[in-house]
């Protein structure tokens, strides 16, 4: 048979694989699909297959002859590696079209989930050669599918939301990147990326959280441990302005900004944004100052916002508008008594010391309801006693 023939071919050539291939000829053999797509998920990792044309070989010799007899998804995986190894993308993308099309024909009951997964890269390919809308087109048509099925397997969520980042990192939509970046982290392994992905990833996604609109909640990111990767690097001042404005220590924030200043600016996005920078961070500063008040203790003079965010009472005034217009806090501002009653706050992700804070208000909270209750059976013995 030409399958077994091509493995026979290769052993010979390549007789340092020659244990590999006898394993891949004896599962065929024997017909154990679902061992044999195990077996050529290790195979096609290994680092012989990451360049050239090893891989494209190999599924037109060998796995064309069973490829709808083995997991669908599983296919799907390797059809997408063996795209990235075409030198021309328009014959990746024909190719990948074309495994679409057999897996149609096979009529199975949950095929959009495979070809999903081939869309996506088809996706991907389109971004890379500029094809905004054509990506932007397999995006709609993906979420929909993804809305439509239940029981997806992680592969195809994170392949969906990680084309989906870079797609929003092409047109500078940081939101709409921090979203999906995160979402993409939330379906997939982070010890299984490279430490240089890691990295990248973790700078892009601080500086989209910076800049993002209406992206106020920084504890989300600082609980991941992908945000680590900053350390140790020459971009750890990242970290922690991230650190600053999860805080909302502006004077903290602004001693990192004089000592990395020669960083900061090598970052256009962020110095075209400073003012927004310093506007987001005054609002985190007033969310920190709500924060530290007890719930029943939120009548605030402004002068005390005016004082931790070094600004004017008409700009605090304007400071609590915008707050109030982006849903962060709920209350009525007293300009009579130079105050702003706060009754509702936006929940946020909190850190260690802020979860430490509210820990001590709890215990304060457990004291006077204590002192309450020993006054209350003080007073009213006969109660206490019947």
């Amino acid at each position: 048979m030409a399958a077994l023939q091509y493995l026979e071919t290769q052993r010979n050539e390549h007789p340092e694989l020659s244990e590999w291939y006898s394993s891949l000829s004896d599962l065929y053999q024997r017909k154990l699909w679902h061992e044999l797509a195990l077996k050529l998920e290790q195979f096609v990792a290994l680092a012989v297959f990451q360049a050239g044309d090893a891989l494209i070989q190999l599924y037109h010799n060998f796995i064309t002859d069973f490829e709808t007899k083995i997991n669908l998804l599983k296919l799907a995986h390797f059809a997408v590696i063996v795209s990235g190894q075409y030198s021309e993308k328009e014959a990746a993308i024909d190719y990948l079209e074309g495994v679409i099309a057999k897996l149609r024909n096979t009529k199975e009951i949950r095929i959009e989930e495979p070809i999903l997964y081939i869309k996506v890269q088809i996706g991907t390919l389109k971004l890379e050669q500029g094809e905004q809308k054509e990506c932007k087109k397999l995006l709609n048509e993906g979420k929909c599918t993804l809305d439509s099925m239940t029981d997806i397997d992680p592969s195809v969520y994170a392949s969906f939301y990680w084309i989906s980042s870079q797609y929003h990192k092409s047109r500078q939509e940081f939101a709409e990147f921090y979203k999906s970046a995160l979402l993409f982290l939330a379906y997939i392994d982070v010890n299984s990326l490279s430490e240089s992905f890691k990295l990248d990833l973790a700078f892009d996604l601080s500086l989209s959280a910076l800049l993002g609109e209406n992206i106020y909640n920084f504890g989300e990111l600082l609980a991941h441990p992908i945000i680590k990767s900053l350390l140790g690097t020459n971009v750890q001042w990242l970290y922690y302005i991230i650190e600053a404005f999860n805080s909302g220590d502006l004077i903290h924030y602004q001693e990192l900004c004089n000592v990395h200043g020669a960083a900061l600016r090598t970052q256009p996005a962020l110095v075209q944004n400073e003012k927004k920078l310093l506007e987001k961070i005054n609002i985190l500063c007033l969310m920190e100052i709500i924060f530290s008040h007890s719930s029943d203790n939120r009548t605030i003079p402004l002068d005390v916002i005016a004082d931790r965010t070094r600004l004017t009472l008409e700009d605090v005034e304007y400071l609590l508008i915008k707050s109030l217009s982006v849903h962060l806090i709920e209350g009525i501002i007293d300009q009579v008594e130079g105050t702003v009653n706060v009754s509702w706050v936006h929940p946020r992700v909190l850190g260690i010391p802020q979860i430490k804070s509210l820990r001590n208000r709890l215990d304060n909270w457990v004291d006077k309801v204590h002192t309450a209750l020993l006054s209350v059976e003080a007073e009213t013995p006969d109660l206490v006693a019947a």
